[in-house]
């Protein structure tokens, strides 16, 4: 009977992989870079895998590394496919969120002032604005024919990251920095100024928001798996 790889080895030879992506990145080294980047997402998704984690987060890490690999080609319809491709693993951290996020913990951010209605109600207000100010000042200067994806791709990114906020603060980092990793790749396509380094600091915030994600799915997705009734004698089981 073949062993799973044990959890730890798999998340340290991730941390490994990340840390020579980075490295690679800012030694300017291509080979090292197109190596190291399609070895994340995989890694990453067999760490869950190895917790018997949910399927769909395998799924949607997965997902990553298609968005990943495509995006290592430096081609507009390989862009487009590599969008594609992390638009189908924001769907499914969606759902992630719906089966097991708790919608009312977005009401505990923004501090202690107003209701939970309000302060709820304060953050939709936020990424709403995000996203309207976002798309308002990138479209201008955007490909006439990107113009389009890059807007639904930026709604649907927008409300995943909104969604980790009902998995608590961990997810609510991860999906915040998946929106700004995402956000410096729109600026470059737009041709913008670029912050130093650019292709670092996206990674940098991808790697880790990532992680944030996935860990925060399978703690959740453990405290939600229902534990086994210990039957004693003279006890009836209850039905399944």
């Amino acid at each position: 009977m073949t062993r799973r790889p044990a959890p730890g080895l798999l998340l340290a030879a991730f941390g490994v992989a990340a840390a020579g992506d980075l490295v690679a990145l800012l030694a300017d080294s291509g080979p090292g870079h197109a190596v190291l980047k399609p070895l994340l997402m995989p890694l990453l998704a067999g760490y869950a895998a190895a917790l018997g984690g949910p399927r769909l987060l395998i799924v949607a890490l997965l997902f990553g590394w298609g968005g990943d690999t495509f995006l290592l080609f430096d081609a507009e319809p390989a862009f487009l496919a590599g969008m594609g491709s992390f638009a189908a693993g924001h769907v499914c951290y969606l759902v992630l969120f719906r089966r097991y996020g708790d919608i009312q913990r977005y009401a505990a951010y923004g501090g202690g002032a107003g209701s939970p209605r309000a302060r709820g109600a304060g953050l939709v207000s936020a990424y709403a604005l995000a996203l309207a100010g976002t798309v308002t000042l990138l479209w201008p200067d955007l490909p006439a024919d990107m113009r389009g994806p890059v807007a639904g791709y930026s709604l649907l990114l927008t409300a995943m990251a909104f969604g980790a906020t009902t998995l608590g603060a961990t997810a609510a980092a991860g999906g915040a920095l998946f929106l700004l990793s995402d956000t410096l790749i729109a600026t470059g396509v737009a041709d913008w100024p670029q912050v130093p380094r650019p292709d670092f600091a996206i990674m940098i915030t991808y790697i880790a928001a990532q992680f944030l994600l996935a860990r925060a799915v399978l703690r959740t997705g453990a405290d939600a798996e229902p534990r086994p009734v210990e039957v004693t004698s003279g006890s009836v089981p209850a039905p399944r």
